[in-house]
């Protein structure tokens, strides 16, 4: 994210400062139209922009994150706390933690090398594009490759030992989602069992009425906190991509 920030920075001051390579312009001859400099740099920035939430999803640790702390909420029994803008920021804060590794070496051998001007963008882009390949490939599940690359009408010929790019990010996605379901699960357990518990001493004094989830909710949040929930949470989530 930081990486992704600095990029955006570096393409908005060379739009906007007056430096003396701006100052002179190329300009593109396209009949009637004409393009400057400028205006590619504005596109070129507008689309790094609206593509980098994106790409956070797709090839990062965020889909885990934000899934698991969604399925935590649901199962303390709480809708609006923390709120979704909490939880999505907390998602990315924690992706930015455990994906920096991985944004310096696609900075230092693909970003930075292009704003010397030592790689052609091509080059760059698919230099940049490598560490987050290798992440993915040692979180996929081959299941899902074998699922996806059956489902495929036309037969493409595949490199033994290399995933496609068009195939590794689906597959990675479908099994992040799978494993924030399992991690989902164990977390529903202790909540669930306390729900049950309130629900059997209520129904012994003939209190049928009162609905369980309310009177179990203090309780929830009593037995998360002193459990020091959020701290053991962050730190499984982090870990389990070391």
């Amino acid at each position: 994210m930081y990486h992704l920030l600095s990029i955006a920075t570096l393409l908005t001051a060379a739009v906007l400062l007056p430096t003396p390579v701006i100052a002179q312009e190329i300009s593109l001859d396209l009949g009637e139209a004409s393009l400057t400099l400028r205006t590619i740099q504005l596109f070129l920035l507008l689309t790094l922009l609206s593509v980098a939430p994106g790409l956070a999803i797709m090839i990062t640790c965020f889909p885990f994150m934000v899934t698991v702390l969604s399925i935590l909420r649901q199962a303390i029994g709480v809708q609006q706390a923390p709120p979704n803008m909490l939880i999505v920021s907390l998602a990315l804060f924690l992706t930015w933690f455990v994906m920096e590794p991985v944004f310096r070496e696609a900075w230092a051998i693909g970003i930075d090398p292009l704003l010397a001007g030592a790689l052609e963008p091509e080059v760059a882009l698919r230099s940049a594009l490598e560490p987050f390949e290798r992440f993915m490939s040692a979180r996929v599940e081959p299941e899902f490759v074998e699922i996806l690359s059956d489902a495929r009408s036309a037969q493409t010929e595949v490199v033994p030992g290399v995933i496609p790019l068009s195939l590794l990010v689906p597959s990675f996605l479908l099994t992040e989602v799978q494993r924030a379901f399992e991690v989902g699960f164990l977390i529903f357990l202790p909540f669930l069992v306390i729900d049950l518990v309130i629900a059997a001493i209520l129904m012994s004094m003939g209190m049928m009425m009162v609905p369980p989830v309310i009177v179990s909710l203090p309780f929830k949040l009593a037995f998360f906190v002193l459990a020091d929930g959020w701290a053991l949470l962050a730190g499984a989530l982090v870990t389990g991509y070391s």
